[in-house]
């Protein structure tokens, strides 16, 4: 029975998102025989490239580590500039109890330097380091920020910096050992041969009649529905003005 595979705009896929959807497809057709459907050549040439593929997922995950990065660094860029702002803050309140806190807490900003957040990932990693080693060595400090209520602010913001700097050598440890690749080289490639393999497998449909081509098609029509919905749905946030850069990727959304 002569069958059509659904086309999907591969070029609107993200690459965590294209490599995820290549795989999928690869595992779908690997649960028949292509032998038997008259697709091993075709389905071969899909294949061959899948070394090619794991480079732009390692190069992808380089990426991820990016975001996390700097997702961690607003985080401690809004502890670093929050705690002073809120001493600052109470410092124009009528409490003389507040006082003493307030002035040992402003003088122990004013040695810190209030620009830490605007400064380089390292260089605001050691900075922060050095401001909480100060804290820890002064009691004066501790006391002066718990009666301010800021001391679950101070160890947050040591969480945060120990994650970033651990986080910083992780992502330098692997782009050192990565190989570069041309996502777009390599896209072009496989979307081509993708494309050329959904064509064969219509074509092998209509020619070998006695073949089952129904349910690997359904289940291909499947997955490629699947993202051509959230793609839409995609699109309609984009349009409505929503920032879709951060959104969970494709294929990677839980019900």
């Amino acid at each position: 029975m002569s069958v059509k595979i659904f086309r999907l705009p591969f070029r609107t896929l993200w690459n965590s998102e294209y490599t995820l959807f290549v795989n999928q497809v690869v595992n779908i057709i690997l649960r028949y025989t292509t032998e038997a459907l008259h697709l091993a050549k075709a389905f071969g040439r899909v294949t061959f490239y899948l070394p090619e593929l794991a480079k732009i997922k390692a190069q992808e995950q380089g990426s991820i580590l990016s975001r996390q990065l700097q997702e961690l660094d607003d985080e401690r860029d809004a502890l670093i500039t929050a705690i002073p702002a809120q001493v600052s803050l109470m410092g124009r309140l009528n409490m003389p109890s507040l006082a003493p806190h307030i002035v040992i807490l402003e003088h122990y900003f004013d040695t810190a330097g209030r620009d830490i957040a605007a400064d380089t990932y390292n260089a605001e990693t050691k900075r922060i380091d050095d401001l909480l080693a100060d804290y820890d060595a002064k009691p004066e400090v501790q006391a002066a920020a718990t009666s301010l209520n800021l001391g679950l602010f101070f160890e947050q913001l040591r969480v945060v910096n120990t994650q970033f700097a651990g986080l910083f050598m992780q992502r330098n440890k692997e782009d050192a050992a990565l190989e570069k690749a041309d996502s777009r080289a390599i896209r072009n490639e496989i979307d081509k041969t993708l494309n050329d393999f959904f064509k064969a497998f219509e074509f092998c449909s209509s020619e070998y009649e006695d073949v089952d081509y129904t349910a690997p098609a359904n289940e291909l029509n499947e997955l490629i529905s699947y993202y051509k919905t959230q793609l839409k749905a995609r699109a309609t946030r984009r349009h409505a003005g929503k920032d879709v850069s951060k959104e969970q990727p494709i294929g990677q959304i839980t019900a």
